[in-house]
């Protein structure tokens, strides 16, 4: 696999514990340094807080995106460092297109007028991989694409440490 793909470990990110703002700060700043040295990001673990300072490096480096979102659910608006609230505040912020952006699995209420395009879990049980990827491609069009997984987008079952467990997930079927 090095081949092709050459995978390095960045070491933990240091910051004041218990200091949302700090670890928020310090994961965009770090972030941008590594897609500015021409890197791309793999980035694993933590909950989806973590989403908002690392679209806030990827937007500032490749411009607006679109999101690719797989998800139990969504929250409204909220604190900034929600697990939950992190695609409300992306589009307010100007960092994802959510007219080209989409979520997948979504099981519980959403905002439907945020302008996402949400494929709820019953929906992509039905249907074919090859359709949903050429809806999803649509979706996007050219824009760059910021690629988000929740485990919790699985049914808890598989997901048992998830802290939101939400029934019938994308294996349920």
């Amino acid at each position: 696999m090095r081949e092709r793909l050459n995978v390095v470990d960045c070491g933990d990110l240091v910051f004041n514990f218990g200091d949302a703002q700090d670890m928020s700060d310090k994961l965009q700043a770090h972030t941008e340094k590594l897609l500015a040295a021409g890197k791309k990001c793999l980035t694993f673990g933590g909950d989806h807080f973590v989403t908002l300072p690392l679209l806030r490096a990827h937007a500032k480096h490749f411009g607006k995106m679109a999101l690719v979102h797989f998800d139990a659910h969504t929250y409204g608006n909220g604190s900034k460092f929600d697990h939950g609230t992190m695609f409300f505040h992306a589009p307010n912020e100007g960092l994802i297109d959510p007219n080209h952006s989409v979520q997948i699995g979504i099981r519980t209420d959403h905002d439907s007028d945020n302008g996402f395009t949400v494929l709820d879990a019953a929906q992509v049980n039905d249907r074919g991989v090859t359709d949903l990827v050429d809806q999803i491609k649509g979706i996007v069009g050219d824009l760059p694409v910021y690629l988000t997984f929740d485990i919790d987008c699985l049914d808890p079952a598989f997901a048992p440490g998830t802290g939101t467990p939400v029934v019938g997930g994308l294996t349920t079927d």
